[in-house]
């Protein structure tokens, strides 16, 4: 949560994802009242920045900094740079502000807040400036939540579960946000509505507000499942408050639909509100351990995240929550060893793979038919992804193996469905290296449109770069891809083993390296018999190991042993 008075910039970020439109007068009036008049480098690069155009709003950037703007000119310009995520241009920025003013403090500490150091921040924030006092109540805020706080409700007196009713606490869902995370929640809550579970759910607070939609119903049905919505109600201005707001309207949800489990996901947020309501009602509850964000967190950010107070906060947070849960749930083994290895019982902690659902199940097309039907070549043989475009994906790796391949060869086609947050400089990168953006990137499709361009592939690739994150966690799109009987050359990193079998389902080869991805690429368009036994072999592995109906097990032997009274719960 930010205060608005001491982050104008973030304010006006958060506005515009909401309000869906760009009001320039009011942005100038805005910017005006809390930096001064406000000059055109900074309006530049804020559009830029709302425009989500992140190649024009670096370029925009250094050009202020070439400029030599003023000192209040550099306040805006910085602010604009933290948000975006420039930390470099942002100290630059920082450089230029006069020391005596209030504003150089605060930009300094929001660099320090960026970089994950929390104490050195609120630290830095002295004084008696009123802009200055607001950022520091929300720093200090934010810190507790990181430092053990936990959200504090009365127990409910005769609380009466009713039996098979539980209550998801998810962090978005559809049919506003269409991810992996969506994805895979909405599969599992089909599937345990299919095995007679009542079946509930509900959004962090302040979700769909958070991405700009506001007129919302209190509950959207989307095939059945009822998603219900947390509104803010405006008094609380920062983390800590924000949660335990959070925490009490659970509690009146839970009294008013009576679950018998309370079933979450990461991060440890989402954990410490379910663990507080679950034991104010005296029920069970599971954390579901989709990923590591504090691991994709430090992805953002360089090598030296991973030392910082918020990352190792944010990791001793997540282990508290995982060894406060009745049961923890978890998407593959390496996720698995790396809870065990931080002291999460083994015993309490059950696999669910990312899988895939009836849109997959289907006999797919050949590669050439579908081509066909979606106007494409059907005479070069189609390599590439469908893919968020994010840094850790690893793209680029894709696009030099591609640009190394046509050296030699004119009978390969790359194609990359999708957008994101990286789409943009990957576009400008093809385009460095001589390949042509337009005829590589699709864009964004919707999801059942998506599965016809993972048939219209002949070779699926994962290139995720080696990250902490990327070796934990598994990704649900090479699953889709064996689904469709298409072979995946993929990194070798831990948790794309638990997915791709070297040689048998697809190939995989070392992180960041083009040339060894341009090898193995151009051994499977050069072998059409490997190519369809890979693909047959994976599509049988995911028949037989990953399907929505399989991986929903898990949860529902675990509501079948709270039913039965084998968990010990406490009301605290």
């Amino acid at each position: 949560m930010d205060s608005w008075r001491a982050e104008p910039v973030s304010l006006i970020v958060n506005l515009h994802r909401r309000r869906g439109t760009e009001r320039s007068a009011a942005v100038v009036e805005f910017l005006n009242r809390f930096y001064g008049k406000t000059n055109l480098w900074s309006l530049s690069a804020l559009t830029a920045l709302l425009a989500e155009d992140n190649e024009n709003l670096e370029s925009r950037l250094r050009a202020a900094l070439e400029s030599r703007v003023t000192s209040r000119g550099a306040k805006v310009l910085a602010d604009i740079a933290i948000t975006a995520g420039h930390v470099n241009l942002a100290e630059q920025f920082a450089a230029s502000i006069e020391s005596s003013d209030p504003g150089a403090r605060l930009t300094r500490a929001k660099l320090m807040w960026h970089n994950g150091e929390l104490s050195r921040a609120i630290h830095e924030l002295t004084g008696d400036n009123h802009r200055v006092q607001k950022l520091r109540a929300v720093y200090e805020a934010e810190r507790e939540v990181f430092g053990g706080w936990r959200p504090s409700v009365e127990p409910i007196v005769d609380y009466r579960p009713i039996p098979n009713v539980v209550l998801h606490l998810l962090t978005n869902s559809l049919p506003h946000t269409s991810s992996g995370y969506t994805q895979r929640s909405h599969s599992l809550l089909l599937e345990q509505a299919k095995a007679g579970i009542e079946v509930h759910a509900v959004t962090r607070l302040g979700y769909p507000q958070s991405i700009g939609i506001s007129h919302t119903h209190g509950v959207d049905v989307v095939d059945g499942i009822k998603y219900h919505r947390m509104y803010l109600d405006g008094s609380r201005t920062n983390l800590r408050d924000h949660h335990q707001q959070e925490a009490e309207d659970l509690l009146e949800l839970v009294q008013r639909i009576r679950p018998s489990v309370i079933h979450t996901t990461t991060h440890f947020i989402n954990g410490m509100v379910a663990n507080a309501v679950a034991r104010a009602a005296g029920i069970p509850w599971i954390y579901e351990v989709r990923g590591q964000l504090s691991d994709t967190w430090a992805s953002k950010r360089g090598p030296e995240a991973i030392r910082s107070e918020r990352y190792l906060s944010f990791k001793r947070e997540e282990i508290e929550i995982a060894r406060s849960a009745d049961a923890v749930i978890t998407i593959g083994q390496y996720m698995k060893n790396l809870l065990v290895a931080r002291e999460v019982s083994p015993e309490s902690i059950s696999m669910s793979p990312n899988a895939v659902g009836e849109d997959f199940l289907f006999q797919p097309k050949s590669p050439e038919q579908v081509r066909e039907e979606l106007g494409l070549d059907s005479g070069s043989v189609y390599v590439g992804t469908v893919s968020s475009l994010v840094e850790y994906e690893g793209i680029e790796t894709l696009l030099r193996a591609y640009e190394l391949l046509l050296r030699r060869r004119n009978d390969i086609r790359l194609m990359i469905v999708g957008d994101g947050e990286a789409g943009l400089r990957l576009r400008r990168t093809a385009a460095d290296i001589g390949l042509n953006p337009n005829e590589i990137f699709v864009g964004r499709v919707p999801r059942e449109e998506a599965v016809r361009y993972h048939q219209a592939l002949d070779i699926f690739v994962v290139p995720r770069n080696d990250l902490l994150v990327t070796r934990a966690v598994t990704p649900l799109k090479p699953v889709e891809a064996m689904a469709m009987e298409r072979p995946v050359i993929a990194s070798d990193l831990p948790a794309l083993r638990e997915i791709v079998v070297d040689g048998i389902t697809g190939v995989l080869v070392p992180p960041a390296d083009s040339e060894s991805l341009a090898r193995a690429i151009e051994e499977l368009v050069d072998d059409a018999e490997l190519r369809c036994r890979m693909g047959k072999a994976g599509r049988e592995t995911v028949l037989l190991n990953r399907t929505w109906k399989g991986s929903v097990s898990a949860s529902l032997d675990l509501y079948q042993k709270f039913a039965q009274g084998s968990a010990s719960v406490v009301n605290d």
